[in-house]
């Protein structure tokens, strides 16, 4: 049975959090997932730590700061791949993301080979 665009996008967003506290040491305040044609879209809110806010008051802090987070998500992109392949079916084609020093969100970026949402219910 398929589950619907919304169970797959719940789904998501629980395996990622999980991701989120075992591989980082701790998780985001918020997941949202969003399934878009062939992209799967994560927002990840409240990432960034007291002392990494501080940190990002200057301008080398924050290059710092970036750097640091998107060197340790993508050591671990391989189990993120992972995770979109169990829950949907689909091989991630391509992997993007970036976070905001100013409002300590993320964003995820997976870009499948195939139309995800086309081929799930609503």
């Amino acid at each position: 049975m398929k589950l619907s665009k919304g169970s797959y996008e719940s789904e998501i967003s629980k395996a990622i959090t999980h991701w989120e506290k075992d591989f980082l040491g701790r998780g985001s305040v918020s997941v949202k997932t969003d399934i878009v044609r062939d992209m799967v879209i994560v927002n990840l809110q409240g990432i960034l730590t007291p002392a990494e806010y501080a940190v990002c008051e200057t301008k080398d802090g924050m290059l710092t700061i970036k750097n640091t987070r998107s060197v340790l998500v993508e050591s671990g992109i391989e189990e993120l791949k992972e995770i979109v392949l169990t829950i949907t079916g689909e091989k991630v084609k391509s992997f993007h993301t970036d976070i905001s020093t100013r409002t300590g969100d993320r964003v995820m970026v997976f870009k499948l080979f195939n139309d995800l949402e086309k081929n799930i219910t609503k």
